[in-house]
C-alpha cells in the first residue's frame, strides 16, 4: 500500500505518481518515498497496461526539498554493519541505494516525465533529473538547485553525474560547488528543463509528451552517439583538463583545504564523466560515503540545519506563554545599527518609530533603508510601502503605542540610562524594553527600567540586513514574557535566535573578542602580521583578526577596554593585547573609519598592512617566528576555551546555542559545526591536554575550566550531556 506516492492510471495508460509525504509540510525523501518509488518502477517494468509515467507533487508547497536530514542518523553509522562487511562497505551500500533506485527509474524502459509545480532542491532536483522529460511551472519564484554543499554534503543521488551531462561540466560545477539555485527559465536555457508552461498545464504537458513518445524512455547519456555538452570528458580535450585546474584553484581560494565536500565533488565529476552512467553513479556514491563517514558532515548538518531550524521554530521559547506579536516598535538610535533594525522590521510589515537626538539624524536613518532598497532595484511602489512604515522623529512622545522598544544608542551606561528613563515616561514599564548593547551587562542596564522583568538584551550584528543571528540576553531579573516577546519578534523578522544568560560581553562578543585579542598578542610578540592574517583566514574565519579589528574600530576597542577596567576595578586582569590597542589609539589609528589602523586604506586603492606596524607595537619582528600551525592553534584554542568557560559559568545553557552563535555571530569556521561540535570531535581529553600545554607556554588565558577536566575524566561530550538533559 502506498503511503508517500499516490498512483493514478488514466485511460491512455499513463501512470500519475503524486508525491505527498504524510506529516510533512514539504516533500522530503524518506524510506516510505523510496519504497513507494521502487514499487512504481516495478509496475512500470512489468505492467503492459502502463505506457509511461508522470512524476509530480501533491503538495502546494513545492515539488521536493530533498533528503530528510533529520532522519539521516543511520547514514552516519547508526544502522549497524552486516556480518562480513566493513563499516565503509556497509555505508556505501546504504548511500548507493537511492542512487540505484533513480537509475532504475531512468532505465525502466518506458517514458517518465516530471511535472514540477514548485521548488526542487537537493534530492528533489535529482529525482527530476532521472526523468526523461522535465516540465516546470512558469513561476520566477520557483528555485531548482543542489545546495547540499552548504551543509557539508554533496548531491549523492546522481546529481554530480546527470547535471554535467545536461548542461556541460563547467556550468554544472558552478552550481554544484556554490550551491547556487536556478530559475525555471535558466533551467530551460541550460537544458535541465525541456518546457516551462503555466502551472495549471504542467501535468497535461507532461502527459502529452509521454503519450507522443512511447519510445522516449532512454536518457541521452544512454545512447550510442551521446556527446557531452562543451566537449568530451577525455584527456584529448584540453578544455576538460583546464576546467579542473581552474576548479581546483577556485575551490582552494573559497574553501581552503578545510571542506571535504568540494574536493569530493571535483573528484566525482572528473572521474564520473569519463565512464558510463552505471559506473559513474558508483563513483559518486564512493565519494559520498567518504564525506558522510567523516564527522564534518554530521556536525555541519546538525548545526547549520537541524539546530538552526529548531531555534527558528522556538526551541528556547518559554512554555505556556501565548504568542506575542509585535505591531509597532520604538527604535532608539538611528545610527548604522538602529537604521538596520528599522529596515528589517519594516520589511517584516511592522511599524517603526525611529528616534534620534534630532530629526535630521532620524531622517538619515530612514534614508539608509531607502538607499538599500534602491540598490536592490526593488519596485518603487513596493519600496515606498516599506518606507512608509518607518516614522523618523526626535520626540519621545511619538513612542506612545509601541509594544516593543529596542535601544541602540552609544555604548555608554549613562546615555543608555537616560534614554531608557525618557522612554518609560512615555510608554510605561509594562512594555518590553530590549537593549542592543554588545558588551554592557543587561542586569545593570535594567536598573533604569522600573520593571526589570520586562528588560532584555536583543543583540543584533552589523550589517543587520545581512547578518542572520540575534543574541537574546537574559538578565538576572528578566521574565519569561520578555523572552517570549523577543523571540516572537526575531521570528517575525526572520532571523535566527540564540538565548544566553547575562555576563560582560555575553557570549558572542566575549568569545569573538578572544580571536582578535590573541591576534594582537601575537602581533605584540613580533609575529609577522601577514602570517597572523593569512592563518586566520586559512583556519576558516572570514577575515584575519587585525582586519576585523580595523572594521570594528580600534578606538571602540580601546573605549570598551577602559569601561571594562573601570567596572571591574582591581578584578581586571590586563592582557597582552592591551598594550597594542593603547599604542594604536594614542597614535590616532582608528581603523577603516579614518583610513588608518593595522591596515592603510588608500583612497580608491586596495588596503594593505601598515609597513611600520610591527616596529611600532613590538619594536620589530621577533627573531624566532612561530609556525603557521602554532599560530592556528593559538587563534583556535583561545576561542574554544572561552566558549567552554561560557558553558561552565552558565552563560550558555546548550551547545546548540553555542555553535549557532559562533558560526552565525562571528563567523567561526562553519566546517567544524561550531566550537562545541569541534571540541566533541577532537575529544575533550585532547582539548584539555592542548590547553594545558598552551597555558604553560602562554599564560592562564588558556587554562581549561574545571568543567572540561571533569568531562575528560568521565569521557563525556557536550552534545552527549545535552542529550541526557533533554531525555
Amino acid at each position: 500500500m502506498t503511503t508517500a506516492i499516490h498512483t493514478e492510471l488514466d485511460a491512455d495508460g499513463i501512470l500519475l505518481l503524486r508525491l505527498d509525504v504524510p506529516g510533512q509540510s514539504m516533500n522530503v525523501i524518506t524510506p516510505e518515498v523510496q519504497a513507494d518509488l521502487a514499487a512504481a518502477i516495478e509496475r512500470l517494468k512489468t505492467d503492459d497496461a502502463v505506457k509511461g509515467a508522470v512524476l509530480t507533487s501533491g503538495k502546494a508547497s513545492g515539488f521536493m526539498a530533498g533528503a530528510d536530514l533529520k532522519g539521516m542518523g543511520a547514514l552516519f553509522g547508526g544502522g549497524g554493519v552486516p556480518e562480513g562487511k566493513s563499516k565503509m562497505a556497509a555505508l556505501f551500500d546504504g548511500v548507493f541505494g537511492l542512487n540505484k533506485l533513480l537509475r532504475d527509474l531512468e532505465t525502466c524502459g518506458k517514458p517518465v516525465a516530471a511535472a514540477v509545480n514548485g521548488l526542487a532542491l537537493g534530492g528533489g532536483l535529482e529525482f527530476i533529473l532521472a526523468c526523461h522529460y522535465r516540465v516546470i511551472a512558469d513561476n520566477p519564484k520557483i528555485t531548482l538547485g543542489l545546495p547540499e554543499i552548504m551543509v557539508g554534503l554533496f548531491p549523492g543521488a546522481g546529481g554530480t553525474q546527470r547535471l554535467p551531462r545536461l548542461m556541460g561540466i563547467q556550468p554544472a560545477l558552478m552550481y554544484l560547488l556554490q550551491g547556487k539555485n536556478m530559475s525555471p527559465q535558466e533551467a530551460l536555457g541550460f537544458g535541465v528543463a525541456q518546457a516551462v508552461v503555466p502551472a495549471d498545464q504542467i501535468i497535461a504537458t507532461a502527459k502529452a509528451w509521454v503519450k507522443a513518445n512511447p519510445n522516449g524512455g532512454v536518457q541521452p547519456w544512454d545512447t550510442k552517439n551521446f556527446k557531452m555538452p562543451g566537449g568530451p570528458a577525455t584527456a584529448l580535450n584540453p578544455n576538460f583538463a583546464q576546467i579542473f585546474v581552474g576548479g581546483t584553484a577556485m575551490t582552494h581560494v573559497n574553501a581552503g583545504d578545510n571542506m571535504n565536500a568540494p574536493k569530493a565533488i571535483l573528484s566525482a565529476v572528473y572521474e564520473g564523466t569519463q565512464v558510463p552512467m552505471d559506473t559513474a553513479i558508483r563513483i559518486e556514491s564512493k565519494y559520498f560515503a567518504k564525506v558522510v563517514a567523516d564527522p564534518q558532515a554530521g556536525n555541519m548538518i546538525r548545526s547549520l540545519f537541524v539546530s538552526k531550524q529548531a531555534a527558528e521554530k522556538g526551541a528556547r521559547r518559554p512554555k505556556g506563554i501565548a504568542p506575542m506579536p509585535t505591531k509597532k516598535i520604538g527604535m532608539l538610535g538611528a545610527g548604522l545599527m538602529g537604521a538596520g533594525v528599522a529596515m528589517v522590521t519594516a520589511q517584516a510589515g511592522i511599524e517603526v518609530v525611529l528616534l534620534d537626538r534630532d530629526l535630521a539624524a532620524a531622517e538619515k536613518g530612514k534614508q539608509y533603508t531607502a538607499d538599500r532598497l534602491a540598490k536592490k532595484r526593488m519596485d518603487p511602489a513596493k519600496a515606498q510601502v516599506i518606507l512608509d512604515r518607518i516614522h523618523p522623529t526626535a520626540d519621545y512622545a511619538d513612542l506612545a503605542g509601541c509594544d516593543l522598544i529596542i535601544e541602540a544608542v552609544f555604548e555608554t551606561r549613562e546615555i543608555k540610562a537616560d534614554v531608557t528613563k525618557a522612554t518609560e515616561a512615555v510608554v510605561g514599564p509594562d512594555v518590553i524594553f530590549g537593549s542592543n548593547t554588545s558588551t554592557l551587562p543587561i542586569t545593570g542596564l535594567a536598573k533604569a527600567w522600573s520593571k526589570p522583568e520586562n528588560f532584555i538584551g536583543i543583540h543584533f550584528f552589523s550589517p543587520v540586513e545581512k547578518m542572520p543571528l540575534v543574541e537574546i540576553i537574559v538578565g538576572k531579573e528578566t521574565g519569561p514574557a520578555a523572552i517570549a516577546k523577543a523571540l516572537d519578534y526575531v521570528a517575525a523578522i526572520r532571523k535566527t535566535p540564540i538565548v544566553v544568560n547575562d555576563s560582560r560581553g555575553f557570549y558572542t562578543s566575549r568569545c569573538f573578542g578572544t580571536y582578535v585579542q590573541e591576534g594582537l598578542a601575537l602581533l605584540g610578540e613580533g609575529t609577522t602580521p601577514a602570517l597572523i592574517e593569512n592563518v586566520g583566514k586559512q583556519m576558516g574565519m572570514p577575515v584575519g583578526p587585525l582586519a576585523v579589528n580595523d572594521e570594528v574600530g580600534l578606538d571602540l576597542s580601546y573605549k570598551v577596554g577602559q569601561q571594562t577596567r573601570a567596572d571591574l576595578g582591581d578584578a581586571y586582569k590586563p592582557g597582552p593585547a592591551d598594550g597594542v590597542i593603547t599604542r594604536m589609539y594614542e597614535l590616532g589609528r582608528q581603523g577603516r573609519k579614518n583610513a588608518k589602523g593595522f591596515y592603510v586604506y588608500p583612497e580608491g586603492g586596495k588596503k594593505y598592512l601598515w609597513p611600520e606596524l610591527v616596529e611600532t607595537v613590538a619594536g620589530g619582528l621577533a627573531a624566532d617566528q612561530p609556525s603557521a600551525a602554532d599560530v592556528k592553534e593559538r587563534l583556535l584554542y583561545r576561542q574554544l576555551v572561552e566558549c567552554a568557560r561560557c558553558f561552565a559559568e552558565g552563560v550558555l545553557e546548550t551547545p546548540q546555542d553555542g555553535d549557532l552563535g559562533a558560526i552565525f555571530g562571528w563567523g567561526f569556521a562553519p566546517f567544524t559545526g561550531g566550537p562545541f561540535s569541534h571540541m566533541d570531535t577532537v575529544g575533550i581529553a585532547n582539548v584539555v591536554a592542548t590547553l594545558d600545554r598552551l597555558a604553560q607556554r602562554h599564560g592562564e588565558r588558556f587554562a581549561p575550566p574545571q568543567l572540561l577536566r571533569d568531562m575528560a575524566a568521565r569521557g563525556d561530550s557536550f552534545y552527549a550531556m545535552a542529550a541526557k538533559q533533554a531525555a
